[in-house]
């Protein structure tokens, strides 16, 4: 047996079947809807119950992050759009035209993933048009992260769906 077909055994291409995609799978969406514009959801709990100074490192969080976001988007975001249209255009025909599992597999977690940055960018953008503070700041943190939470919620449901029928031989060429 040589090497290559030893590494290729210890990390199964076969991605659906293989436990480390469904770990990284589960640690992508609660990291993801932890971070909330960047900014840990504890932050957003600690600053409603507490008020006061923890309300005000709240503020400065956002306001630096969601400031990093709109420099990004700004200076990079036509640059980041196509770059992220061919990854991802690239990963869904590989995955569901050439029926390459690997790529299905990372565009399950990617393209909900642009879904999420989008919402985000989006939010950054009204935190700044508006100067949200406060109670409205907290409210619209909140809201991101039910939508971040259902996006993750259908992904994995969508995720698992596939991956049922791709490990039962359902797919095109089963």
């Amino acid at each position: 047996m040589d090497l290559y077909q030893k590494v290729f055994e210890l990390i199964d291409m076969r991605s659906f079947s293989n436990l480390w995609y469904w770990i990284a799978l589960a640690v992508l969406w609660s990291t993801t809807s932890h971070w909330v514009l960047g900014v840990p959801f504890d932050m957003v709990l600690r600053a409603r119950r507490l008020g006061g100074e923890a309300q005000r490192d709240l503020e400065d969080m956002v306001r630096i992050n969601t400031g990093r976001i709109l420099h990004i988007a700004d200076t990079l975001g036509a640059w980041l759009l196509a770059g992220a249209s061919f990854v991802l255009t690239s990963l869904a025909l590989l995955g569901f035209v050439y029926w390459v599992e690997f790529a299905q597999a990372v565009f399950l977690l990617l393209f909900p993933l642009s879904l999420v940055a989008l919402m985000s960018l989006r939010t950054a953008r009204r935190i700044r048009a508006r100067e949200e503070r406060g109670e409205d700041l907290r409210r619209i943190l909140m809201r991101q992260r039910f939508w971040t939470q259902v996006i993750g919620m259908i992904s994995i449901f969508v995720t698992a769906m596939w991956g049922m029928a791709m490990n039962y031989g359902l797919g095109v060429f089963g």
